[in-house]
């Protein structure tokens, strides 16, 4: 496949849907409005999608409904870790630690192992540092054999050695370097693998549909009214519980259930930026910047994914940017351990913020606990905020515990409790990556040119053997297996894919969330335009 462009040529392209498509809004939500469901989840971040997606495999009807895009807020800006968190070693959370490893673990090996991959981190100590080399060589011991030493044994490095696979770590006072392994994500490629998972399970799944109101019977809270934003019809979902999992707008929907509902969270502030690497790196760096605090400077989708910060945030969450107080943090926490050759401002090409939900409550929250609080409500609906990627699948069954502990049984007799099911069912297109790029690259039945090496790499790391699909879309028709933009890997068969199976609605869908080419800093209004005219035509 060439490397060039056709711009030109793409709104002549996939005019028909895909064979298999999911239906359409329409059909979407005539179902939402004529079923009865036994539970309405509200809010398509990961803590809502891992819910309905366990809450399908035990045998539910549920429904999903969200007024943005799946994972289109925190759970698209986080920094991309699968881990057990060093950092909690220093408060004594072992058993929380072992826990995160175990999810971190089943999640990169047997759930996704084609959307996450192993990371090696450095974290350099420095003269003058918060920590001794001492200290953090002892802690990357235990943090690996809280692991099981399942990614090699923590140690110390030499600088030289270091500064080998991170050509651009300072090692001016560095007095040694401390190894430790964790995983890495596309967060947003993870939470649509789930929404599919979860619409295999038997779910009906629904984005850009904004609650309006809450539906009550007899005091109880029975359903939702929504306003379908593409298209501005309204409809409504009867459901005989409802999950309230809608992360910084949790309290906002919970003063529609009660208009008296005290304030359960507070929300800080996470920015991060994004560069272009100015060499290769085979680690990533953790560098701590006190006691608390850890600065990231992680390779990630080909580029350096630089955070975070940590701030109480108070307005709008809609509202949450990275401002130029935000950049200057950044750049300047991470120059404790990055040479300012990689740091510089030109080098920026996307910058994102999310919003962490944590309990409510005074105090430091770079301090407080990312854990998740499930509450009830006066008229039954249940909330759930909190909690860190890594634990999605966990957080998931634990709500379904909550659910199946509630008096009455709401749910019926007829579910499965979330016990008897399969403790690791693998995401939608489990395979190797390197297998399937291996194979997306010899086989070619096409008499067209072959598809290019990172093509075949990005496809398979984030579609796993569903990257076949796409492939046939390319051989069906040639200029669908032509680049989006010629400095990146994507195609547009991935468009016609994002548009016909994934949900896509919105330019920012496909180029922010099902590809990389925002964060690239390649969605030039050329790109956006010829995408959204290729999203219109289904």
């Amino acid at each position: 496949m060439t490397s060039q462009s056709t711009l030109s040529s793409v709104p002549a392209l996939g005019t028909h849907p895909a064979s298999g498509s999911n239906p359409s809004r329409a059909e979407t939500r005539e179902q939402l409005s004529k079923a009865s469901y036994d539970l309405l989840v509200i809010g398509g971040g990961i803590l809502g999608i891992s819910t309905a997606w366990h809450a399908a495999q035990s045998g539910l009807r549920v429904a999903l409904v969200d007024a943005g895009d799946f994972a289109g807020a925190t759970s698209s800006a986080s920094s991309k870790l699968l881990h057990g968190g060093l950092r909690y070693l220093q408060t004594g959370a072992v058993k929380l630690v072992a826990e995160n490893h175990f999810e971190r673990r089943a999640v990169s090996r047997q759930v996704a192992p084609h959307l996450a991959n192993p990371l090696t981190f450095y974290l350099p100590v420095y003269k003058g540092g918060p920590h001794g080399a001492a200290k953090l060589g002892a802690g990357v011991f235990a943090y690996s054999a809280l692991s099981a030493f399942g990614d090699g044994v923590g140690h110390l490095l030499s600088p030289a050695r270091a500064a080998q696979d991170v050509p651009e770590l300072r090692t001016e006072n560095l007095k040694a370097v401390a190894v430790y392994g964790d995983d890495q994500m596309n967060d947003a490629r993870m939470a649509l693998m789930t929404v599919r998972a979860a619409v295999e399970a038997g779910a009906v799944v629904l984005n850009h549909a904004e609650v309006t109101g809450l539906r009550f019977t007899r005091g109880r809270v029975t359903g939702a009214d929504l306003k379908d934003r593409t298209s501005g019809d309204e409809f409504g979902v009867n459901a005989r519980l409802v999950l309230n999992a809608t992360g910084p707008w949790v309290d906002h929907l919970r003063t529609m259930e009660d208009p008296n509902a005290a304030p359960s969270i507070r929300l800080s502030k996470g920015a991060h930026l994004v560069l272009k690497r100015t060499s290769p790196w085979k680690a990533a760096l953790a560098t701590p910047i006190d006691k608390y605090r850890i600065t990231f400077a992680l390779p990630w989708e080909d580029m350096l994914l630089l955070g975070t910060t940590d701030e109480e945030f108070e307005g709008d969450p809609a509202d949450v940017s990275v401002n130029d107080k935000d950049i200057a943090q950044i750049l300047d926490e991470a120059a404790f351990s990055v040479r300012d050759q990689q740091l510089s401002r030109d080098l920026i090409t996307y910058a994102f913020a999310g919003l962490r939900v944590l309990p409510g409550g005074p105090g430091d929250t770079a301090k407080a606990k990312r854990e998740t609080v499930v509450t009830e409500g006066r008229g039954g609906m249940l909330s759930v905020a909190g909690g860190k990627w890594t634990t999605f699948r966990h957080i998931g069954r634990t709500v379904m515990q909550k659910l199946e502990a509630l008096p009455g049984h709401p749910l019926g007799d007829d579910f499965e409790p979330i016990s008897s099911l399969p403790k690791r069912l693998p995401l939608p297109g489990v395979a190797n990556p390197r297998a399937v790029a291996h194979r997306l690259l010899v086989d070619n039945p096409a008499p067209g040119p072959r598809m290019a090496a990172d093509t075949a790499k990005h496809l398979a790391t984030h579609y796993g053997s569903l990257a076949f699909d796409i492939a046939r879309l390319a051989n069906d028709n040639p200029e669908l297996g032509q680049r989006v933009h010629p400095d990146a890997p994507e195609i547009w068969a991935q468009v016609v894919y994002a548009r016909d199976h994934e949900w896509a609605e919105t330019a920012d869908d496909v180029l922010r969330r099902r590809t990389t080419l925002t964060i690239r800093g390649l969605a030039t209004d050329e790109v956006r335009g010829k995408v959204q005219d290729l999203l219109d035509k289904k």
